[in-house]
Protein backbone atom coordinates (compact mmCIF):
# COMPACT_ATOMS: atom_id res chain seq x y z
CA UNK A 1 0.00 0.00 0.00
CA UNK A 2 1.20 3.20 -0.85
CA UNK A 3 1.52 5.71 2.77
CA UNK A 4 1.97 9.08 3.35
CA UNK A 5 2.58 8.98 7.02
CA UNK A 6 4.42 6.10 7.72
CA UNK A 7 7.08 4.00 5.70
CA UNK A 8 6.95 -0.37 6.40
CA UNK A 9 9.69 -2.35 5.47
CA UNK A 10 10.90 -5.68 6.11
CA UNK A 11 14.50 -6.95 7.34
CA UNK A 12 14.24 -11.25 6.79
CA UNK A 13 11.04 -12.11 9.35
CA UNK A 14 11.21 -8.64 10.71
CA UNK A 15 8.22 -6.00 9.66
CA UNK A 16 9.49 -2.05 9.96
CA UNK A 17 7.16 0.66 10.59
CA UNK A 18 8.37 4.02 10.35
CA UNK A 19 6.46 7.00 11.42
CA UNK A 20 7.06 9.67 8.94
CA UNK A 21 6.01 12.95 10.07
CA UNK A 22 8.85 14.79 10.69
CA UNK A 23 8.17 18.07 10.23
CA UNK A 24 5.58 17.45 13.11
CA UNK A 25 7.53 15.17 15.03
CA UNK A 26 5.99 12.47 14.02
CA UNK A 27 2.46 13.78 15.87
CA UNK A 28 -0.36 10.90 15.27
CA UNK A 29 -2.97 12.73 13.18
CA UNK A 30 -6.43 10.98 12.06
CA UNK A 31 -4.29 10.04 8.92
CA UNK A 32 -1.74 8.48 10.39
CA UNK A 33 -3.84 6.43 12.51
CA UNK A 34 -5.21 4.83 9.51
CA UNK A 35 -2.31 4.08 8.00
CA UNK A 36 -1.00 2.60 11.00
CA UNK A 37 -4.11 0.31 11.49
CA UNK A 38 -3.75 -1.42 7.80
CA UNK A 39 0.37 -1.55 8.04
CA UNK A 40 -0.44 -3.56 11.20
CA UNK A 41 -3.20 -5.61 9.67
CA UNK A 42 -0.62 -6.50 6.74
CA UNK A 43 1.78 -7.67 9.61
CA UNK A 44 -0.69 -9.59 11.20
CA UNK A 45 -1.70 -11.54 8.52
CA UNK A 46 1.41 -12.41 6.43
CA UNK A 47 2.82 -15.51 8.74
CA UNK A 48 6.17 -14.67 6.96
CA UNK A 49 6.74 -11.18 9.63
CA UNK A 50 7.70 -12.74 12.69
CA UNK A 51 8.23 -9.63 14.87
CA UNK A 52 7.99 -6.01 14.34
CA UNK A 53 9.75 -3.08 15.27
CA UNK A 54 8.14 0.70 14.80
CA UNK A 55 10.43 3.78 15.34
CA UNK A 56 10.42 7.47 13.86
CA UNK A 57 12.07 9.46 11.48
CA UNK A 58 14.17 12.55 11.61
CA UNK A 59 14.52 13.95 15.11
CA UNK A 60 11.96 12.02 17.03
CA UNK A 61 10.27 8.62 17.59
CA UNK A 62 6.78 10.40 18.35
CA UNK A 63 5.54 13.87 20.07
CA UNK A 64 2.22 11.87 20.52
CA UNK A 65 -1.35 12.86 19.13
CA UNK A 66 -1.36 15.78 17.07
CA UNK A 67 -2.89 18.61 19.00
CA UNK A 68 -4.80 20.52 15.72
CA UNK A 69 -6.55 17.10 15.35
CA UNK A 70 -7.78 17.45 18.79
CA UNK A 71 -8.80 21.21 19.09
CA UNK A 72 -10.99 20.37 16.05
CA UNK A 73 -12.42 17.50 17.65
CA UNK A 74 -13.08 19.54 20.97
CA UNK A 75 -15.59 21.93 18.73
CA UNK A 76 -17.43 19.24 17.21
CA UNK A 77 -18.68 17.84 21.11
CA UNK A 78 -18.38 14.71 23.74
CA UNK A 79 -19.60 12.43 20.94
CA UNK A 80 -16.49 13.03 18.89
CA UNK A 81 -14.17 12.96 21.56
CA UNK A 82 -15.31 9.58 22.49
CA UNK A 83 -15.15 8.34 19.21
CA UNK A 84 -11.72 10.00 18.81
CA UNK A 85 -9.94 8.93 22.02
CA UNK A 86 -11.28 5.74 21.88
CA UNK A 87 -10.03 5.93 18.14
CA UNK A 88 -6.38 6.68 19.85
CA UNK A 89 -6.59 3.87 23.07
CA UNK A 90 -7.51 1.27 20.13
CA UNK A 91 -4.35 2.08 18.74
CA UNK A 92 -1.97 2.13 20.89
CA UNK A 93 -3.21 -1.10 22.65
CA UNK A 94 -2.69 -3.08 19.12
CA UNK A 95 0.72 -3.13 19.84
CA UNK A 96 0.25 -4.53 23.30
CA UNK A 97 -2.40 -7.10 21.60
CA UNK A 98 -0.35 -8.09 18.48
CA UNK A 99 0.44 -11.84 18.49
CA UNK A 100 3.97 -11.34 17.27
CA UNK A 101 6.53 -9.08 19.31
CA UNK A 102 6.61 -5.64 19.25
CA UNK A 103 9.67 -3.58 19.47
CA UNK A 104 9.73 -0.14 19.98
CA UNK A 105 13.07 1.50 19.09
CA UNK A 106 12.76 5.51 20.05
CA UNK A 107 15.42 8.06 19.52
CA UNK A 108 14.60 11.71 21.06
CA UNK A 109 11.42 12.99 22.17
CA UNK A 110 8.58 9.59 22.67
CA UNK A 111 6.00 11.57 24.50
CA UNK A 112 2.00 11.63 25.34
CA UNK A 113 0.61 8.78 22.56
CA UNK A 114 3.96 8.40 21.36
CA UNK A 115 5.50 7.45 24.71
CA UNK A 116 2.59 5.14 25.47
CA UNK A 117 3.02 3.56 22.05
CA UNK A 118 6.45 2.48 23.21
CA UNK A 119 4.80 1.54 26.30
CA UNK A 120 2.16 -0.73 24.87
CA UNK A 121 5.05 -2.73 22.53
CA UNK A 122 6.17 -5.70 24.49
CA UNK A 123 10.12 -4.75 24.23
CA UNK A 124 11.62 -1.07 24.08
CA UNK A 125 15.41 0.18 23.38
CA UNK A 126 16.38 3.92 22.85
CA UNK A 127 19.37 5.73 22.57
CA UNK A 128 21.16 8.10 24.75
CA UNK A 129 19.36 11.28 23.35
CA UNK A 130 15.59 9.84 24.41
CA UNK A 131 13.59 11.88 26.47
CA UNK A 132 10.44 10.17 27.67
CA UNK A 133 7.25 12.28 28.99
CA UNK A 134 3.69 12.51 29.39
CA UNK A 135 3.08 16.28 29.56
CA UNK A 136 -0.78 16.57 28.63
CA UNK A 137 -1.84 18.36 32.03
CA UNK A 138 0.42 20.75 31.26
CA UNK A 139 -2.07 22.48 28.85
CA UNK A 140 -4.50 20.87 30.70
CA UNK A 141 -5.53 18.04 28.65
CA UNK A 142 -5.62 14.02 29.29
CA UNK A 143 -3.71 11.02 28.99
CA UNK A 144 -5.46 8.61 26.81
CA UNK A 145 -3.48 5.45 28.22
CA UNK A 146 -2.65 5.10 31.65
CA UNK A 147 0.06 2.67 31.18
CA UNK A 148 2.36 3.71 33.10
CA UNK A 149 1.23 2.66 36.66
CA UNK A 150 1.91 -0.54 35.29
CA UNK A 151 5.47 -0.41 35.08
CA UNK A 152 6.48 1.79 37.46
CA UNK A 153 5.28 1.96 41.26
CA UNK A 154 2.53 4.90 42.44
CA UNK A 155 4.48 8.05 43.72
CA UNK A 156 6.82 7.60 39.84
CA UNK A 157 4.16 7.58 38.35
CA UNK A 158 2.09 10.29 39.42
CA UNK A 159 5.14 12.92 40.05
CA UNK A 160 5.58 12.51 36.08
CA UNK A 161 1.38 12.44 35.47
CA UNK A 162 0.69 14.83 37.76
CA UNK A 163 3.58 17.46 37.01
CA UNK A 164 3.28 16.57 33.05
CA UNK A 165 7.04 15.80 33.10
CA UNK A 166 8.47 15.09 29.49
CA UNK A 167 12.13 15.39 30.05
CA UNK A 168 13.06 11.70 31.61
CA UNK A 169 16.42 10.51 29.86
CA UNK A 170 17.27 7.52 28.89
CA UNK A 171 19.08 5.95 31.76
CA UNK A 172 15.72 6.76 34.09
CA UNK A 173 13.52 5.04 32.03
CA UNK A 174 16.36 2.30 32.27
CA UNK A 175 16.28 1.95 35.84
CA UNK A 176 12.57 2.27 35.91
CA UNK A 177 11.67 -0.51 33.59
CA UNK A 178 10.78 1.44 30.51
CA UNK A 179 13.25 0.20 28.30
CA UNK A 180 15.14 -2.61 27.77
CA UNK A 181 18.43 -1.35 26.98
CA UNK A 182 20.06 1.86 26.20
CA UNK A 183 22.38 2.55 22.90
CA UNK A 184 24.25 5.07 21.67
CA UNK A 185 22.89 8.11 19.69
CA UNK A 186 22.08 6.64 16.22
CA UNK A 187 22.01 2.90 17.42
CA UNK A 188 18.49 2.23 18.42
CA UNK A 189 16.86 0.74 15.08
CA UNK A 190 19.58 -1.17 14.26
CA UNK A 191 19.51 -2.38 18.36
CA UNK A 192 15.36 -2.43 18.12
CA UNK A 193 15.53 -4.61 14.61
CA UNK A 194 18.81 -7.21 16.65
CA UNK A 195 16.38 -8.07 19.67
CA UNK A 196 12.84 -8.57 17.52
CA UNK A 197 15.18 -10.85 15.24
CA UNK A 198 15.79 -12.76 18.36
CA UNK A 199 12.26 -12.85 19.23
CA UNK A 200 11.46 -13.83 15.40
CA UNK A 201 13.87 -17.20 15.43
CA UNK A 202 11.30 -18.21 18.25
CA UNK A 203 8.82 -21.07 17.09
CA UNK A 204 5.84 -18.59 16.05
CA UNK A 205 2.99 -20.32 17.95
CA UNK A 206 5.09 -21.32 21.12
CA UNK A 207 5.48 -17.08 20.72
CA UNK A 208 1.57 -15.99 19.70
CA UNK A 209 0.60 -18.50 23.23
CA UNK A 210 3.22 -16.95 25.56
CA UNK A 211 2.65 -13.37 24.82
CA UNK A 212 -1.11 -13.57 24.81
CA UNK A 213 -0.82 -15.34 28.35
CA UNK A 214 1.73 -12.78 29.81
CA UNK A 215 -0.81 -10.03 28.47
CA UNK A 216 -3.62 -11.81 30.24
CA UNK A 217 -1.89 -12.15 33.66
CA UNK A 218 -1.82 -8.20 33.56
CA UNK A 219 -5.49 -8.46 32.15
CA UNK A 220 -7.05 -10.30 34.80
CA UNK A 221 -5.42 -8.13 37.20
CA UNK A 222 -7.83 -5.29 35.84
CA UNK A 223 -5.50 -3.82 33.09
CA UNK A 224 -8.18 -3.50 30.13
CA UNK A 225 -10.97 -2.23 32.51
CA UNK A 226 -8.24 0.53 34.19
CA UNK A 227 -7.49 1.89 30.76
CA UNK A 228 -11.24 2.05 29.63
CA UNK A 229 -11.42 4.34 32.84
CA UNK A 230 -8.57 6.05 32.14
CA UNK A 231 -10.12 6.92 28.87
CA UNK A 232 -13.59 7.86 30.12
CA UNK A 233 -11.68 10.23 32.60
CA UNK A 234 -9.88 11.36 29.39
CA UNK A 235 -13.34 12.30 27.62
CA UNK A 236 -14.69 14.15 30.85
CA UNK A 237 -11.50 16.24 31.29
CA UNK A 238 -11.24 17.15 27.26
CA UNK A 239 -14.96 18.24 27.32
CA UNK A 240 -14.74 20.59 30.18
CA UNK A 241 -14.32 23.86 29.72
CA UNK A 242 -11.84 25.95 31.45
CA UNK A 243 -10.27 29.39 31.28
CA UNK A 244 -6.91 27.84 30.42
CA UNK A 245 -7.85 24.75 28.12
CA UNK A 246 -9.54 28.00 26.00
CA UNK A 247 -6.90 30.30 26.11
CA UNK A 248 -4.45 27.62 24.60
CA UNK A 249 -6.64 26.67 21.89
CA UNK A 250 -7.50 29.90 21.23
CA UNK A 251 -3.93 31.02 20.73
CA UNK A 252 -3.36 27.38 18.71
CA UNK A 253 -6.40 28.45 16.43
CA UNK A 254 -4.95 32.08 15.87
CA UNK A 255 -1.54 31.36 16.03
CA UNK A 256 -0.40 27.64 15.66
CA UNK A 257 1.31 24.92 17.77
CA UNK A 258 4.35 26.69 18.33
CA UNK A 259 3.20 29.86 19.74
CA UNK A 260 0.52 28.04 21.96
CA UNK A 261 3.18 25.92 23.57
CA UNK A 262 5.20 28.80 23.95
CA UNK A 263 2.76 30.20 25.99
CA UNK A 264 2.50 27.35 28.42
CA UNK A 265 5.78 27.16 29.00
CA UNK A 266 5.64 30.89 30.10
CA UNK A 267 2.26 30.49 32.15
CA UNK A 268 4.52 27.50 34.21
CA UNK A 269 7.04 29.61 34.87
CA UNK A 270 5.12 32.45 36.50
CA UNK A 271 5.66 34.60 33.24
CA UNK A 272 1.82 34.98 31.59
Amino acid sequence: MNFTTIETGRRGAVALIGLNRPDKLNAINPQMIAELDAALDQVESDDSLRALVIHGHGRAFCAGFDLKAGSDARRSGEAAWRDAIEADLALIMRFWHCPKPTVAAVHGYALAGGFEIALACDMSVCDSTSRFGEPELRFGSSIVALLLPWYVNPKRAKQMLLSGEDRMDADEALRQGIVNRVVAEGEALEAGIALARKAALMDPDSVRLTKRAINRSYEIMGLLDALQNGADTSVEIETLETGLRSRFNEILRRDGLKAALAWREARLEGKD
